[in-house]
């Protein structure tokens, strides 16, 4: 069998092989495969690290707006003071439930909703607490009954940074936590937990006597399912 030089000439070989060392049709091929992998990681980096920034911005928003809303709530009585129902904190969970509907706030998460009050002898106290959500995530700061009397209960957030309420009022303190699921197979950020914390001042004379589950009692306020604490579940309360 005759080899390759016999074929050719050897002006003609010295022709071919400068003709292949100069031929470059197949160096975007190579560049893309040794690329390919690269752009792709840093494609999917910043789809989840955009993804976690809004999802933080979305649950910030949520804890805002759901003690913004419980602060806001109330049924007016004959002697035009508010009256706080059970009713009205599972309406409070349904507008939280419609903004954080796109990252499945309550399949994935838990909001804390606790009204910190004070005691007979002015100390800080949780007079109520209502919770929505399937996450296990117990009270950072507290579970109803805290503080029921004496002055030992500091209030709620941030030792050294606590939350009170005044004397005659209350406050809605709201905690939301959220396990964030990432978009990408590479799950960088992928159960990261994401907890946030948000206060508002009740904005009317309210009772704040006896609670929701009390003020349902009352004459035209119907009872309703009460969002415990002791329930894990994104449905709403029954």
């Amino acid at each position: 069998m005759m080899r390759f030089s016999e074929h050719l000439p050897l002006s003609r070989q010295r022709r071919l092989v400068r003709r292949l060392c100069g031929c470059t049709s197949g160096l975007a091929m190579v560049e893309f495969a040794f690329a390919a992998p690269l752009v792709l990681g840093m494609g999917m980096f910043g789809t989840d690290t955009a993804s976690l920034v809004i999802t933080h911005m979305l649950v910030s928003q949520i804890a805002t707006q759901t003690a913004d809303n419980a602060s806001r709530v109330g049924t007016s009585n004959q002697l035009s003071v508010y009256e706080v129902t059970e009713a009205d904190i599972n309406e409070t969970f349904v507008g939280a439930e419609k903004v954080g509907e796109n990252i499945g706030i309550f399949t994935r998460g838990r909001i804390i909703l606790s009204s910190l009050q004070r005691n007979a002898q002015g100390g800080q106290w949780i007079a109520w607490q209502r919770c929505r959500g399937a996450k296990n995530h117990p009270s950072s700061y507290g579970v109803q009954g805290n503080g029921a009397t004496g002055t030992g209960f500091a209030g709620m957030g941030r030792a050294g940074q606590e939350i009170t309420a005044a004397q005659g009022t209350a406050v809605m303190f709201v905690e939301v936590a959220y396990d964030f699921d990432s978009l990408t197979p590479m799950n960088l950020f992928d159960e990261q937990q994401i907890v946030y914390t948000a206060v508002f001042n009740v904005r009317d004379n309210r009772n704040l006597s006896g609670g929701p589950s009390a003020n349902g009692l009352f004459p035209g306020n119907p009872a309703a399912p009460v969002a415990s604490c002791s329930t894990y579940s994104a449905n709403r309360p029954t």
